[in-house]
């Protein structure tokens, strides 16, 4: 199984002390190229503090976020899944998981960063500040990342389970195929309908992986994750969208 987790704007400092980023210890090494040249857009953009500003959105009390960027390479790396903060990372509460957990998060969980394309939960990044809407030099990241993470994807032959946000499903769509989902978070209401949910979708999701987590379980099928689901009160729901994309709704 492969869960896709969206990254966050907020990012928790420091790392083990004497590590640096390297990128021969990422996962989806065949995204090497595309890793290098925003790395290296990233650096020329960060020569200038107002086109850091202008280009990642940046305001007044933000100065941190461009020398995050320009010291990307040398600063201490930790593993993804502590390095991201925000609603869904603090519903996943990964530091809190033992190592068994830990391990299954290795193992089954990517997180698609605008700078790094897919990592693997456990590889070790530096703090940086890089958005799915930046504008970098000569890169539409639109362009520069949706083949190459698309086609990732694609030779994925388990079950996968999108929990990404829309815009970077932008980034490196998942196949349209059995065995490939999107997951809404939703509410059920009082005449039985459901709606969607906002902000609070996404401690929804990071609940959601942190269950799988400490299950341990590495379902093949979608009714096999469902009969889990089931079997732990959590509520998933089978959807078939136009356009044949299958979806799951977690009624919250």
């Amino acid at each position: 199984m492969l869960v896709l987790l969206p990254p966050s704007e907020t990012k928790r400092d420091g790392g083990v002390e004497g590590s640096a980023l390297d990128l021969g210890q990422l996962s989806f090494p065949a995204l090497g190229p595309q890793r290098a040249a925003t790395l290296a857009a990233l650096a020329r953009l960060s020569r200038s503090v107002s086109a850091s500003n202008t280009s990642l959105g940046l305001g007044p009390t933000q100065r941190f976020e461009i020398d995050r960027n320009r010291s990307v390479r040398s600063s201490p790396a930790m593993p993804a899944i502590d390095r991201y903060t925000g609603v869904l990372y603090d519903g996943l509460d990964a530091a809190t998981l033992g190592s068994d957990a830990r391990a299954w998060l290795g193992r089954n969980v990517a997180i698609h960063s605008a700078l790094f394309g897919l990592v693997a939960a456990l590889d070790p990044l530096p703090a940086y500040r890089l958005s799915h809407n930046s504008k970098l030099e000569r890169i539409s990241l639109k362009r520069h990342w949706a083949d190459a993470v698309a086609l990732q994807l694609a030779v994925h032959d388990g079950l996968i389970l999108d929990l990404r946000s829309e815009a970077y499903v932008h980034l490196g769509p998942a196949p349209v195929r059995d065995g490939s989902h999107y997951v809404r978070v939703v509410s059920a209401t009082s005449d039985g309908a459901t709606r969607a949910l906002n902000h609070f979708n996404k401690k929804g999701k990071g609940e959601l992986v942190r269950e799988l987590a400490l299950a341990g379980v590495e379902p093949e099928t979608l009714d096999e994750l469902l009969e889990w689901a089931a079997s732990r009160g959590i509520r998933l729901e089978r959807r078939v969208e136009p356009g044949g994309r299958g979806e799951l709704y977690l009624v919250v």
